[in-house]
């Protein structure tokens, strides 16, 4: 009897310096991979994955390529140990939905890879021409968040779980909107670490520039559904996806609602996490306690999860 599975690919924040490499020692199909990587992009990829720096490997146009590259690799090793595993969905945060629609066979990987590319890159020029932040709000619901981004003018970027919502835009703003948390029933804010303000208004040219590469980007059905950030459910039609993946780049995430239409459609469904750091199984965790999410990152991990699924 076939495992039903649902996989999640990770976004930015998860990456880490090192992602990749033992996996390369130890499977020459993931060398292969990361080799096939390098060439496309004419870039020493690997380099950046295996030793960084840290601020190189953070920047959005080594960030995006490096996770999906890891995210494909992690999973074409977990095929191939366990193949009588049946995905019967698959969502991935941010960058990740790209990684969630190679691996349903939308697109090829190296398609993909040179797409993810560009967008990383129409980010980062997004980025240079914007002063944009992001912060953490902690501890408020929803309906409080919107009233505190409406007050300060920027965008909700990321309703990820239960009391942990992002907002993003200008700089000045962020700080300002931090500042007054606890007058709108939140917690507390936490300003990020990121280049710019991610999934707000701010990122519109890179949105633009995605959109013109997506109009003649082959895209095929998937073969298992994809959840889209932007909709929180799943979408077929080819144009209702290209439209989805550039309304993106400044939509909010919906990835609590993801998780949700996820467990509610798929109850029975082992989660399965591919990413160098547990980023999605810490929101999970957060938004269903009893739900256990397994995480692939390296060869420990791979052989653990492949004992699991056995």
């Amino acid at each position: 009897m076939k495992k039903s599975i649902v996989l999640l690919f990770a976004g930015q924040g998860a990456q880490e310096v090192g992602m990749g490499y033992s996996l390369s020692e130890v499977y020459p199909q993931v060398k292969e991979i990361i080799a096939m990587a390098d060439e496309e992009l004419g870039a020493e990829l690997s380099k950046v994955m295996f030793n960084g720096p840290n601020d190189k490997l953070t920047q959005t146009s080594w960030c995006q390529p490096a996770l999906y590259v890891h995210g494909l690799a992690c999973w074409e090793m977990l095929k191939k140990n366990c193949p009588s595993l049946n995905p019967v969905a698959a969502a991935g945060l941010s960058l990740g939905e790209f990684t969630a629609y190679s691996a349903a066979g939308s697109f090829s990987f190296l398609d993909g890879l040179k797409l993810v590319a560009k967008r990383g890159k129409f980010m980062d020029e997004a980025c240079a021409m914007t002063d944009g932040s992001m912060a953490a709000i902690i501890g408020g619901d929803e309906e409080s968040v919107r009233e505190l981004a409406k007050e300060y003018d920027v965008d909700v970027a990321n309703l990820n779980a239960p009391g942990q919502i992002v907002i993003s835009g200008s700089r000045d703003n962020i700080l300002s909107a931090v500042n007054k948390v606890k007058d709108f029933g939140c917690r507390m804010g936490k300003v990020l670490e990121v280049a710019g303000a991610y999934h707000s208004r701010l990122m519109a040219g890179a949105q633009d520039k995605l959109a013109k590469e997506l109009e003649s980007f082959d895209i095929a059905t998937p073969n298992f559904p994809v959840i889209s950030n932007v909709e929180a459910k799943s979408i077929v039609d080819i144009d209702s996806i290209r439209a989805s993946l550039e309304r993106q780049v400044t939509g909010s995430v919906r990835w609590h609602e993801s998780m949700e239409f996820l467990l509610d459609s798929s109850p029975e469904a082992t989660f399965i996490e591919f990413s160098p750091k547990p980023v999605l199984a810490g929101l999970m965790n957060r938004i269903r306690r009893e739900v256990e999410v397994l995480t692939v990152s390296d060869p420990e991990s791979l052989e653990e999860v492949t004992i699991a699924l056995s």
